[in-house]
């Protein structure tokens, strides 16, 4: 018989365990309770003690743990087993975007007090801002809800009544009606040298001062979107926040994510994590989304992009920005399997969504030094087209090889700086919606190219089925891909499909201390 020490120290991922097999057969910890009582009545768990066994809060004798065990039909040690299969631990997800969750086991790990120590340490360790951290905290939840917000969607619809186009008029009178007064300043563009060392622009284009306040650019009435994207950023800050002070200075700019708070040098050096951060880049997401759901309202818009198969080129019928237009895409699509990019070279992502889960091709906190260049998005940056450009993709998610079709474009900002946004979604949960097995399709679309060097025609028989999932989607850029050549692309280099490969022949990862490997050349050269 095992002791409770013995218990307590095989138990890291009993209750995550223990939660995801009621889930998966679709019991309510009262009726996992009565299942037990059942069984027996004496070293049944209650209802209350079972959700501190799945919290981690307690750990079952071994008696009350084997009546568990009886219901699911599991082997006491499946439960105490500290490796267990990854489907046997980690959170389900359902269709939610981004990246996979993980079991925060050993659960007292991960206690608040323990966070609340260890997050500010890991953000110094790491060079990464508060500020970064809490737009991070965002955009997963954010990517979990699959940009859909109700509740700041009702707010735009209440002001701007789903009236489209809204006019710079239009949104003074509201701006008006709110209570905001509206100024203006004249002020040019700054010109300095980024981290990367590159020249850079960055403008302030407006900002909220306490209590009513707005100051616009003069520069703003020659870029006439961005004007009725600031106003209806401040317009939003006055409905959803009683102009409370707290608003952020709007910047344009490859440094600046769109909404930053004004901080000084020594400021954004630090990496303390304060509580206002949190606030204060939450209340930027709101006012931006509100911006976008005031300009491009759900039913309309949606209604718009289905008339014109989701062309980018709707922006200049609403003169609104294609950075709108993308974004609202994504929250306005019955098809939730987006990502969006927004970036800058030689390897910025100033903005991200991924409620498809795509790895990102280089990260908006650090540069990599291999990033793979066949991405659509890095393509655009390092060509002088014009227009837009798309494109079929097939890149693996772990050991799943996924079609990706997207749409990218090169702009400029107010403070001409050219960057590249960039729309797509994933193809494979269409695939599967219409009885296609999606892996079997991705897998051979796959090796097509990796026969003809990383880049092929679409065969035929997979052709005619793409353009039946365009067709049903409505999407007349994912039309336009089928008919280019598809590409294979990797989250990096070292992980590259191609052959040649892109970055050498073995690709072999020099960057990590492979600790396996060595091991098992080891064991190995000992005949074990």
């Amino acid at each position: 018989m095992k002791n409770n020490k013995t218990l307590y120290r095989q138990s890291h991922f009993l209750g995550t365990k223990i939660r995801n097999l009621r889930k998966r057969n679709n019991l309510t910890l009262e009726h996992l309770s009565a299942r037990c009582v059942k069984i027996d009545p004496e070293e049944a768990p209650s209802v209350s003690y079972l959700s501190m066994i799945e919290r981690g809060k307690r750990v079952p004798s071994e008696a009350m743990l084997l009546v568990i065990a009886t219901v699911f039909q599991k082997e006491l040690n499946w439960f105490l087993d500290d490796e267990p299969e990854p489907q046997d631990i980690t959170p389900e997800k359902g269709n939610r975007g981004g990246i996979s969750g993980i079991a925060l086991e050993p659960s007292f790990l991960f206690s608040n007090d323990i966070l609340q120590i260890a997050i500010p340490e890991m953000l110094s360790q790491t060079g990464t801002t508060g500020r970064q951290f809490a737009h991070l905290l965002i955009r997963a939840y954010q990517e979990h809800h699959q940009n859909h917000f109700p509740d700041l969607e009702r707010a735009a619809e209440s002001v701007g009544h789903k009236r489209m186009p809204l006019h710079v008029d239009d949104l003074l009178d509201i701006a008006k009606q709110v209570g905001l007064d509206v100024h203006w300043f004249e002020r040019s563009e700054e010109h300095f040298i980024d981290e990367q060392g590159e020249p850079s622009n960055s403008i302030i284009t407006s900002f909220f001062e306490p209590p009513n306040g707005v100051y616009l650019n003069q520069q703003l009435k020659q870029h006439v979107p961005r004007l009725k994207y600031d106003l209806a950023v401040h317009i939003g800050h006055c409905v959803l926040h009683n102009n409370d002070g707290m608003k952020s200075v709007m910047i344009a700019g490859k440094n600046q994510s769109l909404g930053l708070h004004q901080e000084s040098h020594q400021q954004r050096a630090m990496t303390t994590l304060e509580s206002q951060d949190i606030l204060h880049a939450w209340r930027d997401f709101e006012c931006s989304f509100f911006a976008g759901a005031l300009l491009c309202p759900k039913v309309p818009f949606r209604q718009l992009l289905d008339r014109h198969g989701y062309e980018i080129q709707v922006s200049q019928m609403l003169d609104v920005s294609e950075s709108v237009v993308m974004r609202r895409m994504t929250a306005v699509s019955p098809y939730p399997h987006w990502h969006y990019f927004d970036a800058y070279a030689p390897g910025k992502l100033k903005a991200v969504y991924r409620g498809n889960g795509i790895p990102l091709p280089w990260g908006n906190m650090r540069l990599v030094n291999d990033p793979c260049q066949h991405w659509s998005v890095f393509r655009m940056i390092n060509s002088n087209t014009s227009g837009t450009c798309a494109q079929i993709s097939i890149l693996n998610q772990g050991d799943t090889p996924r079609i990706y079709c997207c749409e990218s474009i090169k702009v400029a900002d107010i403070a001409d700086n050219r960057h590249v946004l960039c729309s797509g979604i994933d193809l494979n949960p269409a695939l599967e919606a219409q009885g296609h097995d999606s892996v079997a399709i991705a897998t051979e679309l796959k090796q097509a190219c990796i026969r003809h060097g990383g880049e092929a025609n679409i065969p035929a028989p997979i052709k005619k089925i793409l353009q039946s999932v365009a067709q049903i989607l409505n999407i007349a850029w994912v039309e336009r891909g089928i008919n280019t050549q598809a590409r294979l692309i990797c989250s990096r280099g070292g992980e590259c499909p191609r052959e040649p490969k892109c970055y050498g022949q073995n690709c072999p990862d020099k960057s990590r201390f492979d600790v396996q490997q060595i091991q098992a050349e080891i064991l190995a050269s000992l005949g074990k």
